[in-house]
């Protein structure tokens, strides 16, 4: 009895509506922790881990879309998603509890067109107007680490990329995979070498859920020593992308 008793307490922890509810981010570019749209669908590594998670609770998966990882961070105590995979840091473990680390990943600055800035240094001017996405671990790292350059939080991805296509920032702080993909993308943008903060993702579940927390826990584990986060990285274009787990 205590077998399909403790599952039963699980799945009303887990997927108290019935469905896992996954809280994902979209971005142009995909990642380890942006998913991306897609023709009757979404695509990332948190939306193959949140399907399979799914599987293995046996019930149905729901994407809960924002536009940033501070949106998912805000919903925390709503009672709107069940389980995510985003960037964690001191504030947000306040709001939430977290899981195993998947990814470390380094932080940066994106600078314009037509840029002089070469480095932290020659960026860190007055005047410099640096884009970031509002309420995240990495823009809370950009506005410690410039002193002198002016750091604005934007609600999507988007915006900032428009932004930064027509000259009007400087620059955008941003993790370098994130980066380098969209420099491919923008003539004459240029990703700076140095790195500024180291960027942990991990999976995620309200605060109080001690059940949730041991499942995904587990989740997480089997998924790095099994390949199962493994063929997610290489299902969403990071072949090329080690596993970090500190």
């Amino acid at each position: 009895m205590a077998g399909p008793a403790s599952a039963d307490g699980l799945k009303d922890e887990m997927a108290p509506t019935g469905k896992l509810r996954v809280a994902i981010a979209i971005s142009p570019a995909g990642g380890a922790f942006w998913s991306t749209k897609r023709e009757g669908g979404y695509a990332g590594v948190p939306v193959d881990l949140g399907k399979e998670m799914a599987a293995q609770l046996g019930v149905p998966v729901e994407y809960v879309v924002h536009q940033n990882s501070g949106e998912i961070t805000d919903a925390a105590s709503k009672g709107t998603w069940d389980v995510t995979f985003l960037p964690k840091d001191p504030e947000r473990e306040t709001r939430m509890s977290f899981g195993p680390v998947y990814e470390v990943a380094d932080a940066t600055y994106i600078v314009k067109a037509g840029s002089t800035a070469t480095n932290f240094q020659t960026l860190d001017q007055p005047g410099v107007k640096v884009a970031a996405v509002n309420n995240t671990t990495t823009m809370r790292g950009a506005v410690a680490h410039l002193k002198n350059a002016k750091v604005t939080g934007y609600q999507t991805y988007d915006e900032i990329v428009g932004l930064l296509k027509s000259g009007e920032i400087d620059a955008f702080a941003l993790s370098r995979d994130q980066l380098n993909a969209m420099a491919k993308k923008i003539p004459g943008t240029r990703v700076l070498d140095e790195t500024f903060k180291k960027t942990i993702t991990a999976v995620a579940v309200p605060l109080n859920h001690p059940l949730a927390l041991a499942f995904v826990t587990k989740f997480m584990t089997d998924a790095t020593s099994n390949g199962m986060l493994r063929k997610a990285y290489d299902n969403n274009g990071l072949k090329d992308t080690p596993i970090r787990t500190k």
